[in-house]
């Protein structure tokens, strides 16, 4: 893509028996525990030095939403970051523009 590079992640994530504080190389998954599922979605430029142009991540499920329902809103949220940079239409964000006011003539 001329634009940039776009970049999309899917992390399971597991409870396990390690401590935070002291970590272990080998450390055993927790049984019928919490595992959320993470999305990442990063949209890079192409200069030398890569900078962001765009991203989301969610970790997890809402638990007032329904799962298709979080599935559908982080492909849109993933759609909307891969498409940044694109020319076309560029959305106005607040201080983007600054105006003065003028001595009258």
């Amino acid at each position: 893509d001329p634009s940039g590079t776009f970049v999309q992640l899917r992390l399971g994530l597991a409870q396990t028996t390690c401590r935070k504080r002291a970590p272990q190389r080998h450390c055993r998954v927790l049984e019928n525990r919490r595992k959320p599922t993470c999305l990442a979605c990063y949209k890079f430029d192409t200069s030398d030095v890569p900078k962001v142009l765009d991203k989301y991540h969610n970790c997890g499920p809402s638990h007032h939403l329904a799962v298709k329902e979080i599935r559908q809103r982080d492909e849109a949220e993933c759609r909307a970051v891969e498409e940044a940079g694109k020319g076309g239409d560029t959305p106005y964000l607040p201080g983007m523009f600054a105006f003065s006011r003028g001595l009258p003539a």
